[in-house]
């Protein structure tokens, strides 16, 4: 993205009387999305304590009195009603607005997933398949795959079975990825608020108001939930039902990101690395993931076993508040998107491949460095330094070292 020359395609751009008119209708379908969230959410909290659907304080739970979980309706309904209100602007892309709608579809698919499993559980194998038939739903009937890597690893034109494999697993990948990190107020939302935002902004910079409509909209009806997930008095979770459907959504936009940029490389806004981008805009669930995957792993242990080691469950444990953790993670997720936005020129593929590594291997010592200060800080001053030089040792000689990352 060449600075000057997006700075004068934007001045073009606000004299285009198509732009002006999508960007009203992402400002209002925002508006409207964030509306019906923030009325509808005091239904279901309603329907949710008459019915005693609610979940309880457990172990691994970070709430101490029962909750209602069932916010991902309300999300769900706010980006149908703020989608749908609107007529397509996107009359010469019609493949563009046929995609978006197949999108729906999938996510409507989880969200009846979700709500089962919220209400009595679902087998994890039953929940995966019916995410592959979401995303297949796209990748068979939308034509929706990556085909292009942009030469990253010396890759450039992907076969089209590597491509559609590719693209399942990112969208199953991406999905649960989300519901893994919607394990404190606000984390989900707030990661996923920046990404809708991030990824609706430059659809609507490059003309694909229907995608740039449905982004703005999850990101109004992820902002009104956000309002009572941080409640003390009408506090509600969105369950599997949200974090089902927006870690889809997610993934879809992410794939468009990637396919819409290659198409249109020679476009001032067009990204370079845009399957970096891509990572980078959704850098905390997926380095989130990889971690609590690798260390789950190394430790003898399946990686989907559950446990509290993910890096929202460290800064709990080191006295942040949720709202301190949520802002934390938060604050990484929209510097690093800010960061590579404005350097991708400056740094080739290769090199944003090792400084994406880089970045996980700092974010592995982070979490390391913190655990240890947890164990520091509650063992008793006198007996700290012995401790902290035993524990040091064991995780060399003894491989216990696994046990703090």
């Amino acid at each position: 993205m060449n600075v000057d020359l997006l700075i004068a395609y934007l001045q073009n751009k606000f004299n285009d009387e198509a732009f002006t008119i999508g960007l009203y209708q992402c400002v209002l379908s925002f508006l409207v999305a964030c509306f019906v969230a923030v009325i509808a959410i005091p239904v279901v909290i309603k329907i949710s304590e008459l019915k005693s659907l609610m979940e309880k304080p457990g172990e691994r739970r970070s709430h101490s009195t029962p909750t209602p979980t069932f916010g991902g309706i309300a999300i769900f309904a706010a980006i149908l009603i703020g989608y749908f209100l609107w007529p397509s602007l996107d009359r010469a892309d019609l493949y563009s607005t046929y995609s978006t709608n197949l999108s729906i579809v999938g996510m409507t698919i989880l969200f009846f997933i979700g709500i089962k499993d919220d209400l009595v559980g679902i087998d994890p194998a039953k929940k995966l398949m019916f995410q592959v038939l979401a995303a297949m739903i796209l990748i068979l009937f939308g034509d929706l795959r990556v085909d292009y890597l942009y030469g990253i690893m010396g890759f450039h034109h992907i076969q089209p079975v590597v491509g559609v494999v590719l693209t399942c697993f990112i969208f199953i990948a991406l999905t649960n990825a989300i519901n893994l990190i919607d394990g404190i107020d606000g984390l989900a939302g707030g990661i996923s608020t920046i990404a809708s935002a991030t990824f609706g902004g430059w659809f609507l910079l490059t003309n694909h108001f229907t995608m740039a409509c449905l982004a703005f909209t999850m990101a109004g009806a992820l902002l009104g939930f956000l309002r009572f997930n941080f409640s003390k008095t009408s506090k509600i979770f969105m369950g599997n039902t949200g974090s089902l459907i927006i870690g889809f959504m997610l993934a879809f936009f992410a794939v468009r990101f990637v396919n819409l940029n290659a198409a249109y490389r020679y476009e001032p806004t067009a990204f370079f690395n845009a399957p970096i981008i891509a990572i980078v805009i959704l850098i905390v669930p997926i380095f989130d993931t990889l971690r609590v995957f690798l260390v789950r792993i190394l430790a003898g242990r399946s990686p989907f076993s559950a446990d509290r080691n993910h890096m929202h469950h460290i800064l709990l444990d080191n006295g942040l508040s949720h709202a301190g953790a949520t802002a934390v993670l938060c604050g990484i997720s929209l510097f690093n998107t800010i960061l590579f936005l404005f350097l991708h020129r400056n740094i080739s593929n290769t090199l944003s491949l090792v400084i994406l590594g880089c970045m996980f291997g700092l974010y592995m010592i982070v979490s390391f460095t913190l655990k240890m200060r947890v164990m520091y800080v509650s063992t008793h001053p006198r007996r700290r330094k012995a401790v902290l030089r035993r524990e040091l040792q064991n995780g060399i000689v003894g491989r216990r070292i696994v046990d703090y990352l």
